[in-house]
């Protein structure tokens, strides 16, 4: 058996006072020197197994010395659990928040009077510093403390690790811009004591060596070629400068910028894929991440990870709601300050029931009822497959007020695959649409073309096909009159298989620089999603078979589509004119 070295046998000593005699507060400091001690000899064993003694014993000493006399505990016990806190900094975030903010009016603090929601989450941040989990995803309703709390996690591996290299992500400059300031006020304000604890966990190193309020970046320690903390918008430069060492955290936090962003699923994708090639570039092997955010819809970022990762091992996702499913009580009624029970009930009165389950309660379920959810879907890279095809494409008419004209292009090859490289999606009135589906009709040499007939489609159908004669173009013009409301539906759900297996879109991305120049040099034709073929998308992909849809346009055509790849020659109406035919 090895022989305690003259520290161990000063805590087994002290252990064996505390049995017979009971806990008091000498012994509790003696130990807590001993814990500095072995902290600074680097036997972080020791220091951890006198830490877990130190913390139940002290529970004891707290529960009999205010049973006895609250202000003895307070005047004796309060300072020398400062003193404790100090100690733990390098190993609790708790710790390192509380002697933080010690300083601070108990009104004024972040982490006291919101610690009866929050404290779950700093348990979770601290399962993420102690490797226990390697991914963290937070979602709670807006304003109720989320990016603090992450800041303050930085800011705490900064303290710790000055030389590593930290980034975190956001929606836009201007809230990156805001994550930097506030974090050099954690650092740097006399409010907090972080100058303190950097001093000594770092003895001898100095604190702030740069800071940049062009570049959000904050640098710690020594001058580096990346900073200890940077901040940057999605939109921004990553590439080149920004890294995420192996003991850094890439944070995320709010990609999605508000309700319009959330209701584009355009948008969401891209906003998806840069993350993907733009911030998890930038880490190295071993450095973790942690996203935190208000789940929008089903599109957002933070819920497409939950959705793809949640149960696997090192994944942990945190979602804590406005209202407690169970008592519908508020969550967030913190001290002085939070949202009330009424102020969320009163807020879900107002809202819809798929806004409200999706930002307040983070449980989007819209989901369910998608039809064209962007993960089912196909797509290609703009690039159209050598091999016999034809050109196809139907016109569901919409004369203004807020329907769409909306026109699917395609080329649908011998196995059935149906290429959408081009697509006319206009609210204009009949003569701003009129020359623009004339001119995509002689653009892409379309020779049949199928109008929805209802509602004066007829009577377009008809436009179309004297324009052209102008022209002397020859198409087959041809009107089919479609079902009514209730029926249209059952078309649309009849279709919807069709449609997801045999149409395939392009992509969201588009070609680089370099990928364009090839295509140039070995005369390829690329083609690239244009606004309304964005906007056609959006709707199609936010289409509901539950509840109920504003607008149907781009999902109707894609269904009318389907039907006359699937029988070009059904009973229709045929317009000609001049014997062209």
């Amino acid at each position: 058996m090895s022989q305690l070295s003259e520290r161990q046998q000063a805590a087994l000593s002290i252990k064996e006072y505390v049995d017979v005699k009971g806990v008091d507060v000498e012994a509790l400091e003696d130990m807590l020197g001993l814990m500095y001690q072995a902290e600074q000899a680097g036997e972080v064993d020791d220091t951890l197994e006198h830490r877990a003694w130190w913390l139940d014993m002290s529970d004891h000493f707290k529960d009999k010395a205010m049973y006895k006399n609250i202000e003895t505990y307070e005047a004796i016990y309060g300072q020398f659990y400062e003193r404790y806190l100090l100690w733990e900094t390098p190993y609790s975030f708790l710790s390192f928040i509380l002697y933080m903010e010690k300083n601070r009016p108990y009104e004024k603090r972040f982490y006291e009077p919101r610690r009866c929601t929050l404290k779950i989450t700093v348990q979770d941040f601290q399962d993420l510093e102690d490797r226990l989990i390697e991914f963290l995803g937070v979602s709670q309703p807006s304003r109720t403390g989320k990016s603090t709390l992450d800041l303050l996690f930085l800011v705490w591996i900064a303290c710790k690790r000055p030389t590593s290299h930290s980034a975190m992500g956001c929606h836009s400059g201007t809230l990156a811009k805001g994550f930097y300031k506030e974090c050099v006020d954690f650092i740097e304000s006399a409010e907090y004591t972080f100058s303190e604890i950097y001093s000594r966990m770092n003895p001898g190193l100095p604190m702030v060596v740069d800071k940049s309020a062009e570049d959000y970046t904050i640098t710690l320690g020594k001058r580096s070629r990346f900073a200890t903390l940077t901040f940057r918008g999605i939109d921004g430069t990553w590439t080149g400068s920004v890294d995420v060492s192996p003991d850094g955290y890439l944070a995320v936090d709010d990609l999605v910028r508000d309700r319009e962003h959330s209701l584009s699923p355009v948008r969401m994708e891209k906003t998806f894929q840069e993350y993907e090639n733009k911030m998890l570039d930038r880490m190295n092997d071993g450095a973790r991440q942690f996203m935190v955010g208000t789940l929008w819809n089903v599109l957002d970022p933070l819920e497409r990870l939950r959705k793809k990762n949640e149960g696997k091992p090192g994944y942990r996702f945190r979602r804590i709601p406005a209202l407690d499913p169970i008592t519908d009580e508020s969550n967030f009624k913190y001290e002085y300050f939070g949202f009330s029970t009424k102020y969320y009930r009163d807020m879900r009165e107002r809202l819809d029931a798929p806004e409200w389950m999706a930002k307040y309660q983070q449980a989007p379920f819209v989901r369910e009822g998608l039809l064209f959810p962007t993960d089912e879907l196909r797509y290609f890279n703009g690039i159209l497959p050598d091999g016999d095809s034809r050109i196809v494409a139907v016109v569901d008419v919409a004369f203004g007020g807020g329907d769409s004209l909306s026109m699917p292009i395609g080329r649908e090859y011998e196995n059935g695959d149906v290429y959408i490289f081009d697509w006319v999606f206009s609210t204009g009135a009949k003569e701003q649409t009129l020359p623009i589906v004339v001119g995509r009709i002689m653009g892409n040499e379309i020779r049949n073309i199928r109008f929805e007939a209802n509602t004066g489609g007829d009577l377009y159908c008809q436009y179309v096909d004297e324009e052209l004669q102008k022209y002397n173009y020859k198409c087959s013009c041809t009107a089919r009159k479609a079902p009514n409301t209730m029926e249209k539906m059952s078309k649309i759900n009849a279709y919807a298989g069709d449609v997801k297996r045999k149409f395939i879109f392009l992509d969201v991305r588009k070609a680089t620089s370099e990928q364009k120049a090839i295509d140039s040099k070995l005369g390829i034709t690329r083609y690239e999603r244009s606004a309304d073929y964005n906007r056609a998308m959006d709707e199609v992909c936010m289409f509901v078979t539950i509840g109920k849809n504003e607008h149907d346009d781009a999902v109707d055509s894609l269904t009318q589509l389907s039907m006359f790849c699937e029988n070009p020659y059904s009973t229709v109406t045929k317009i000609t004119r001049g014997g062209r035919f």
